[in-house]
């Protein structure tokens, strides 16, 4: 794993990840002084920062260090290191797939007590596949749109603990897209909305990305809350 993480950072690296990387830092314990001579001091200090930044969004917190650091260092020195870069990459494989699936887990039962008291709420229903529904405002209009259209929506995403994740109403800008290309829970939440409707949507994780992590800010196995409004129905 050791060589590997020096290959994930450098990959993350070159697709820009690391402009990514701007929330606010935590508090850290003191680190060594570190004295900067020159500017070649300077970049490879940055570059430094941009490998364990993009290092840090993928493995968890019980990452260890000193290994990453003993492997960055042999590498960068030309010296031998325990894995080739094809044993690297399958180990760090192994690794991230065991790690997503304990995110998963945690995730799963999370939305599932959430769902479990949500669902006793009397503005709330349920359907069968697990999709709840909350009518936040009635619209005029009495068309709905099947899963083959497409739609105009001003949407509005949030994780269980109330951060954003994506939202059109914070860009200020309505988002169209076809029914049959999001996840299943949007598929279906629509058609049940008329024009002008808007509404609230707790979306499991088997009708939202399922084991899935599709952003930095989504977990694997998140349930997802949206809140949307219905603009139109758009010509295919």
């Amino acid at each position: 794993m050791k060589k590997s993480l020096l290959f994930l950072a450098l990959t993350l690296l070159a697709t820009g990840l690391f402009a990514q990387g701007n929330s606010p830092a935590k508090t850290q314990k003191k680190a060594p002084t570190v004295v900067l001579k020159n500017n070649l001091d300077s970049a490879s200090y940055a570059y430094g920062i941009a490998i364990a930044t993009s290092v840090k969004r993928q493995l968890t917190d019980d990452m260890n260090p000193d290994m990453l650091i003993a492997a960055l260092t042999a590498a960068l020195k030309g010296d031998s290191v325990l894995f080739t870069p094809e044993a690297a990459q399958a180990c760090f494989a192994d690794y991230n797939k065991m790690a997503q699936a304990k995110a998963s887990e945690k995730s799963k039962k999370e939305g599932l007590l959430f769902l479990e008291n949500n669902k006793k709420r009397k503005e709330v229903t349920t359907t069968a596949s697990g999709l709840q529904y909350e009518v936040l405002k009635h619209g005029t209009a009495t068309q709905s749109p099947k899963a083959t259209d497409k739609v105009e929506v001003h949407y509005h995403g949030t994780l269980l603990d109330g951060s954003v994740f994506d939202s059109s109403v914070e860009r200020g800008q309505t988002s169209s897209f076809g029914l049959n290309q999001v996840i299943k829970g949007w598929t279906e939440g629509l058609q049940l909305m008329h024009v002008g409707d808007k509404f609230r949507f707790v979306i499991p994780a088997d009708l939202a990305y399922g084991d899935r992590s599709p952003s930095p800010k989504i977990k694997p196995g998140s349930t997802l809350i949206f809140e949307v409004e219905l603009f139109k129905i758009l010509p295919n």
